[in-house]
């Protein structure tokens, strides 16, 4: 496939045909922030661990099971994106009576196809006929064979996609990597095909992810936009019972998860879980989760806002939702 080499952009360029005219495939991604070690860019190596995650399944629900609860395929998925908050939203829609998910990300539609549908119904919880079941894989949306394939496996599949500004997201991808592998170059010298001629380097997947609206050209030939939900990773934070109203609305399921369910840690900057009825302790996610940025020369910073600016105003026209990014 052709690598896109895409300039600096300057104000004179940031219009919508500037994105449309690009070639719709993306270049092959050079993707030096994925960690093999890292359970949130990998998941679990599902054919060790299956007979463990079974049994804990089974005990969890113990009380719960009867005869008419089966393994089904998902009918809903989060596909994005990677470090947008998708770990979050799993997090509160597990609180849900009404959702099984799966805990470690399947890879099946992008790494595991070849195993089989049956394969990946076995990753799945039991489930009764009321509840839906759910898995998160966020490098589906950036996978250009994702959209048929889950097409193919049920086109009334209901996606989800969590999206957060494509600046922030690409330096908080490159914390994470840089938190396993300190000696990585600069942020600067990644993001730059050349940096005195100010090009991007858009084959870097750190940079390409944000790419939002590219991506979404691919899922559109397949899935109508009634079927997919853009959730906010900002609004996640900043008003997570808001935005879970939206999803449960989205899944056609009742507004259980509410804010009642959430307490805001100052310390990670993020919200955390609590049970309304309990006294018990807040749940935060783990200490991966919310890490401090580096100093990202603010040069570098503008730059990557003036290129990600049209890509930006055509994902705003396709979704018809305004993020505020810009």
């Amino acid at each position: 496939m052709p690598n896109l080499a895409y300039g600096s952009v300057s104000s004179g360029r940031e219009n919508d045909a500037e994105v449309d005219n690009q070639e719709t495939s993306l270049g092959a991604s050079r993707d030096l922030l994925n960690n093999e070690n890292d359970l949130d860019s990998r998941g679990e190596e599902w054919d060790e661990i299956r007979g463990e995650a079974k049994a804990l399944d089974d005990n969890a629900m113990s009380g719960f099971l009867n005869e008419s609860e089966s393994k089904k395929l998902p009918q809903a998925i989060i596909i994005g994106v990677k470090k947008g908050g998708t770990r979050a939203l799993l997090e509160f829609l597990r609180l849900h009576p009404d959702i099984r998910a799966v805990g470690a990300e399947p890879h099946f539609f992008d790494r595991n196809y070849d195993k089989g549908l049956e394969w990946y119904r076995e990753l799945m919880p039991k489930s009764s006929d009321g509840q839906l079941t759910m898995e998160k894989t966020p490098s589906y949306y950036v996978t250009k064979e994702v959209p048929a394939r889950i097409y193919t496996m049920s086109k009334d599949t209901k996606l989800i996609v969590v999206v957060r500004d494509p600046v922030t997201r690409a330096i908080s991808d490159y914390t994470q990597t840089r938190s396993k592998k300190p000696d990585i170059p600069s942020f600067e010298t990644l993001t730059f095909k050349n940096m005195s001629m100010g090009l991007i380097d858009t084959t870097w997947s750190a940079v390409q992810i944000g790419m939002y609206a590219k991506h979404l050209e691919r899922w559109i030939q397949f899935f109508p936009m009634e079927q997919l939900l853009f959730v906010s990773g900002e609004r996640l934070i900043s008003d997570p019972a808001g935005e879970m109203a939206r999803v449960q609305d989205f899944l056609g399921l009742r507004r259980v998860v509410t804010e009642k369910h959430f307490h805001f840690n100052p310390t990670k900057g993020f919200p955390c879980l609590k049970r309304p009825e309990g006294n018990s302790k807040p749940h935060c996610l783990g200490k991966t989760k919310g890490r401090t940025h580096p100093n990202i020369d603010p040069e570098v910073v503008q730059r990557l806002r003036d290129f990600y600016k049209p890509f930006n105003r055509k994902f705003y026209q396709m979704t018809g939702h305004d993020f505020g990014w810009d």
